[in-house]
Order: structure tokens, then sequence, then C-alpha cells
């Protein structure tokens, strides 16, 4: 894995207002873009950790900070800033997100990937469904939240999802469920994966107990081959 650039706090356009986020280079200086989006706990160090490793990987990454700074410190302060949330603006946020790195120029691809955990899986959907053919790959790690869309006709995208079969918070029938439902109503590529494990099974900072470190190292794997394979 190459070595990123040195942290990049960007400001960037969207919908009339100016957004925040993190940008990670690879140390090539260029890459396919991918649009990475927050867990419930807000743009922490794990997620920053994760837009790194993204860009180790040869991806232009940014994370857009939905919660304005926010960082929660336990789960309840975080479902908190959740159900705050504006989801109307943060999808806005989102789209400004990929037209910014479209539009960059380190950024060798003609479309975007977006990856997304627990309430960013939700927004992962959720972009994909607004943005059409600018996503060309969506991944959502166990995808919650409220921002998961109630259709997915406007997905152009091809979905690789990431689920736990022990998930508490987005039982396993109902991943299923949507996995078949976005099949049906997006006719694009959609392949699910389901893992020996509960929700947020990908965070080794572990703050819900459930970080499991086999399932993360082959959901990580699976990730990468097939943003690889698929923004361009």
């Amino acid at each position: 894995m190459a070595d990123t650039n040195p942290r990049q706090n960007v400001t960037f356009a969207s919908n009339g207002h100016q957004a925040h986020g993190y940008l990670a280079v690879p140390s090539s200086g260029s890459g396919p873009g991918v649009v990475l989006i927050q867990e419930w706990w807000g743009l922490d160090d794990h997620m920053v950790d994760v837009a790194d490793r993204l860009a180790g990987e040869g991806f232009v990454v940014l994370a857009p900070d939905l919660m304005g700074g926010r960082v929660a410190h336990d789960s309840d302060e975080a479902g908190e800033m959740m159900q705050q949330l504006p989801v109307e603006q943060a999808a806005r946020d989102l789209g400004g997100a990929v037209d910014y790195l479209l539009a960059h120029d380190a950024v060798t691809s003609q479309t975007v990937g977006t990856v997304g955990f627990c309430m960013g899986g939700g927004f992962v959907l959720l972009l994909a469904a607004q943005q059409g053919e600018k996503v060309s790959a969506a991944v959502p790690f166990y995808g919650v939240g409220p921002a998961v869309p109630d259709t997915y006709t406007g997905v152009r995208a091809a979905v690789q999802g990431h689920y736990g079969e022990r998930d508490d918070f987005y039982p396993v029938d109902q991943a299923r469920q949507q996995e078949q439902q976005i099949r049906e109503e997006s006719g694009a590529d959609v392949e699910f994966f389901y893992y020996p494990a509960g929700h947020a099974f990908h965070n080794d900072k572990d703050r819900l107990g459930t970080y499991d470190e086999e399932s993360a190292k082959l959901a990580w794997s699976r990730t990468v081959d097939f943003l690889r394979s698929r923004v361009r």
C-alpha cells in the first residue's frame, strides 16, 4: 500500500453553499475518484484512516463532513446527531462532492465510486439513486438510517453490499430484501455478501464491540477489487 499525501481539509461548492470534507490523494498524485461517507459518529479519526487506506490503494478520496465538525463520544450522542441531520441537505452536500471529484485535476475517472458505513451506507444508496450515471460503483456496508431510499429506480451503479448475519440494527432478512429490491428496481449488477458478524464489523475502533477482523479484511479486499473494476 502506497503512502498518501498530507491531510487536506477542503471546501467545495454544493447547491449554492459551501460544504467541507477531508481529501486523501495517493502518492502517485492521481487516481479514480471515490466519495467516502461516514458513520453516525461523524468524520472521526477512523473515517480519516479509511480514506487514507483507500488513497493508499490508488484512489482520490473525498470524505464530506456531514455533521459540521461534530464527533460523537457515545452511541446516544451519535444517534441524536443522526436524527438531527437534515437528510436532503446532506444529500446535496454529497452531490457536490461528486461534482468536486469529477472536476478535480487529480481524478482520472469519468465516474466516481462511493463507499459508506452504517448511516453512510444508507447515503451511498441514496447518492447512487440521485446521481445516476455519475456513480458507477456503490458499496454500502450495513447501510441503515434515514437516508435509505424508498426506491432504487435511479441507480445505475453496480452495487456491492456488505452485511452482517448477526446485525441487531439491520436484521439479515431485511438486508436480503433490500438486495432483491435494488436488483429488481435498478436493473444494475447487484451482489451482497453476508458475514458471520454483527453491525459495524468493519470498524476496528470497535466502539460497539462488534469488530470482526476476518470479516473486515475480506470485505475490504472485495471492496477495493470492485472499485478498481468499476470506477473508470
